[in-house]
């Protein structure tokens, strides 16, 4: 039998017994209470009738009253005539006190009214002992019934209390230790039930997948083995230098690139900490660095390490590893390995692409000069007087000149940053000079559009530790920004504020704004917003950036499409 069949037929059986068990007492009370409000409602009432006439039969014969109460009684015991034999006393009694009340001389026949009174209580009374021998057989067979059922219902609950329990929890236990042996490897586990139901098709199942693991784990550690081979063979091979690390830290692997670059042998660094190996060990102090400073990011980095005789650039890049055990919902960190991929080659690309650059802009700077002292020339009228088309092409000539000698100094620029050949004069530096000179530098510029300059600098600011010249060009280029992105006759807001050990100057306008998507992107050399009608290289946010953090500063940007921009830039107040 099935154990969803046994628990159905077990709690129905019981189901049925309880109701058995309260219909029967219910029968019982009800049987019980009827003949209990026989006696209450019949018999009581009529003795109670029949003693408050006498009660009036006394005041009638000695004090005179008149029979109005009397006969109000006598009615009531008329309507509740319930014995046999009653209904003829009553008319008796109705009759004889009727005599009376035409012959009141005559004393027999209020001795009459008197024993016919009696006669109604006497058959009352009698009725009464019969009614209650009746309801005390009533009960006991209530009680006689209602113990039968109820021991009845308490051995068959007592039996599926001690049968089904045991039915269903002992099976779960010899299950439960077998799989506590199979998960301790012990495969030879068997279970060994008798029976046809669903335990009985769990064990088959248990013990085909017992005898599967026992066949797996005989067969497959051979394989496994060959399997790690393989993988330690395929990383030796890579051409990356790989590390790899337990959850502890402690070194499970270095291929033959990692040894080569470090100088060290398997041996020395195998199944270490890799805290006591970068004590030893330069290089891996700084492949290792994020594990002794969770501050370090760990994300990927780029190191310049001396190798195969050669300066060569690696990426560092780290991986966690993370599983999911079997039964749980959250994988765990087992460890992790560093890769070094070798990016020498896209290096020395870049810096033949950034020394192009810096020598194609330094053999412009001096035809782009030399054009604009042509032009100069050509619009001083003791050369010669021009018209008015040759005035404008002239114009449109000098225009281009000056935007391609702003944009070869622009590549200049970026280019010295590039190759960290920009010479940075770190000083003590007044910020409100450095505004004050940014702002005359873009005055003119504002009053072309019509955009004023609000400027909100406090009294008394802390000097601030930085490259005056560098710092003022970057404020310009941010307030120029500005300037170039603003409508006409608007307002561009240009604060200062100190606060703790840093001071932040702020540029905010209210133009066009920026786009979510290209919010990161905009300090990228080269990087023009698409559909931008403004002109530009893309180079001046990039400088500026760069300007900034080489003096250990930051700039950042908060801004919405339609609701304007504000670049803050924070630099470090000088102690001394």
């Amino acid at each position: 039998m099935r154990i969803k069949t046994k628990l159905r037929l077990g709690l129905g059986i019981l189901f049925l017994l309880i109701i058995l068990l309260t219909a029967l007492a219910v029968r019982q009370v009800h049987a019980i209470a009827g003949d209990t409000e026989n006696i209450l409602v019949a018999n009581y009432n009529s003795l109670d009738y029949s003693r408050n006439m006498m009660k009036e039969l006394d005041k009638i014969e000695g004090e005179k009253q008149s029979f109005e109460n009397f006969n109000h009684f006598l009615e009531l015991q008329g309507k509740n005539i319930t014995e046999i034999g009653e209904k003829e006393l009553t008319q008796n009694l109705t009759e004889d006190v009727k005599t009376w009340q035409s012959r009141p001389e005559e004393p027999s026949i209020l001795l009459q009214i008197r024993k016919d009174l009696n006669d109604i209580m006497k058959i009352n009374m009698d009725a009464i002992q019969r009614k209650s021998i009746v309801a005390q057989k009533t009960t006991e067979s209530a009680i006689l019934w209602i113990s039968i059922t109820g021991l009845t219902c308490f051995l068959i609950a007592l039996i599926l209390l001690v049968n089904l329990p045991s039915d269903i929890a002992n099976p779960i236990k010899d299950l439960t230790e077998s799989i506590r042996q199979i998960a301790a490897k012990n495969y030879s586990q068997r279970v060994n039930f008798e029976t046809h139901d669903e335990f009985g098709n769990l064990a088959r199942s248990f013990n085909t997948m017992a005898e599967k693991l026992q066949e797996y784990s005989d067969s497959n550690l051979a394989r496994l083995m060959m399997e790690k081979k393989r993988v330690e063979t395929l990383i030796n091979n890579m051409q990356d230098p790989v590390i790899g690390l337990d959850d502890k830290n402690l070194i499970l692997f270095a291929n033959e690139e990692a040894l080569k670059i470090s100088g060290l042998k398997a041996e020395n660094i195998i199944g270490k900490a890799a805290t006591e190996v970068a004590v030893s060990n330069d290089l891996v102090r700084s492949l290792l660095q994020h594990l002794m400073d969770e501050n370090i990011e760990k994300s990927q980095q780029t190191l310049k390490i001396y190798a195969d005789n050669k300066e060569s650039y690696f990426e560092k890049q780290i991986v966690p590893i993370l599983v999911l055990p079997t039964g749980e919902e959250e994988k765990k960190h087992i460890g992790s390995f560093i890769i070094l991929r070798n990016v020498t080659a896209y290096k020395e690309l870049d810096f033949a692409k950034t020394n192009f650059i810096a020598m194609v802009s330094h053999e412009f700077k001096t035809p782009i000069a030399s054009m604009k002292m042509s032009l100069q020339l050509l619009e001083n009228s003791s050369v010669g007087n021009l018209n008015d088309e040759q005035k404008q092409l002239v114009s449109s000539i000098k225009d281009d000149a000056k935007r391609l000698l702003r944009t070869t100094g622009e590549l200049l620029d970026i280019t010295q940053v590039e190759t960290g050949k920009t010479q940075l004069k770190i000083e003590n530096c007044n910020p409100d000079v450095i505004i004050s000179n940014a702002v005359e530098a873009t005055k003119i510029l504002a009053e072309q559009k019509k955009i004023s300059l609000n400027l909100t600098v406090p009294e008394l600011l802390p000097e601030i530790k930085a490259d005056q010249e560098k710092t003022t060009w970057v404020i310009t280029n941010l307030i120029s920004n500005a300037i170039r992105y603003s409508y006409e006759n608007s307002t561009i807001f240009i604060a200062a504020e100190a606060k703790e050990n840093t001071l932040m100057i702020t540029v905010k306008d209210n133009g066009i704004g920026i786009s979510p998507q290209y919010k990161n992107k905009i300090f990228d050399k080269y990087f023009r917003i698409p559909g931008s009608e403004k002109e530009g290289t893309g180079l001046g946010l990039a400088i500026s950036k760069e300007l900034i953090e080489a003096q250990g500063g930051t700039i950042s940007v908060e801004s919405n499409l339609g609701f304007g921009s504000e670049f803050v830039v924070t630099l470090k107040i000088s102690n001394d």
